[in-house]
């Protein structure tokens, strides 16, 4: 653990859904400034770490601490400094994109109206229609703006391109990476889909049977770009649908 440079760190934790372990001893330490794809099949368990993060969720045992603060005793701190994209658009179904906005800007010390508006401008996200009536990726495009509108120190993205279409996964690709070149900032972005990961990551974790197998720049994880090492990891990411994450 290099705890004088890491943003975020995970040490031994530990987490189950009722008798199921799920997360068994996972430690992670993720670099200042830099952004981290957290790697592994559908259902292992990375909604739930970044969950653990956001203080949504609490550990069996364990250590988490982001920013230095501990998710369940400084929540309130961690959430100013913490952009969240949760896995799905968080929002009630007859909420129009103003209305949530306006909503976030109450609860959230930070919050910059011209900033959430400079981004739904930049991502096209429509202002006239409430969340049931927007696409997955419209849905996806106004949480990754309202994330972005307090300038967070820290980014956590829970599978942001699960279930878009080639042209919103694009779109929502290229916000990201304009997001990233914004300025600098620490990112943890989980999938399950390698050429996602590369284009978005300085490094990987992979998260394997309740624990980070390996975790480092994508170059020496994959064996220095080696195409059968590729293909042997995209294999092992391959999707198991229908589990919990």
């Amino acid at each position: 653990m290099t705890t004088g440079r890491s943003a975020i760190e995970a040490v031994d934790v530990r987490f189950r859904y009722g008798q199921a372990p799920l997360l068994e001893g996972l430690s992670l330490s993720v670099p200042t400034g830099e952004t981290t794809a957290l790697l592994g099949r559908n259902g292992v368990g990375k909604s739930t770490l970044l969950k653990l993060l956001m203080g949504l969720l609490k550990p069996r045992h364990g250590t988490l601490r982001v920013l230095g603060l501990d998710p369940l005793r400084d929540a309130r701190d961690l959430q100013a400094l913490v952009g969240y994209v949760p896995d799905r658009p968080d929002a009630w179904p007859w909420m129009r994109v103003p209305e949530l906005f306006r909503f976030f800007a109450v609860h959230h010390p930070r919050w910059n109206a011209e900033r959430a508006r400079a981004w739904t401008e930049r991502l096209g996200v429509p202002l006239d229609r409430s969340f049931r009536q927007l696409s997955r990726g419209e849905g996806m495009k106004t949480m990754l703006a309202a994330a972005l509108a307090p300038d967070p120190e820290v980014l956590l993205l829970d599978e942001p391109f699960g279930g878009l279409d080639p042209v919103a996964r694009e779109e929502m690709l290229r916000a990201l990476v304009g997001a990233l070149g914004e300025r600098r900032r620490t990112v943890l972005v989980s999938t399950h889909e390698l050429d996602l990961a590369a284009r978005l990551g300085d490094r990987v974790a992979i998260l394997e049977a309740g624990v980070i197998r390996t975790e480092g720049p994508l170059s020496e994880v994959i064996g220095a770009g080696e195409s059968g090492a590729a293909e042997a990891l995209r294999v092992r990411l391959g999707s198991e649908a229908g589990e919990v994450t």
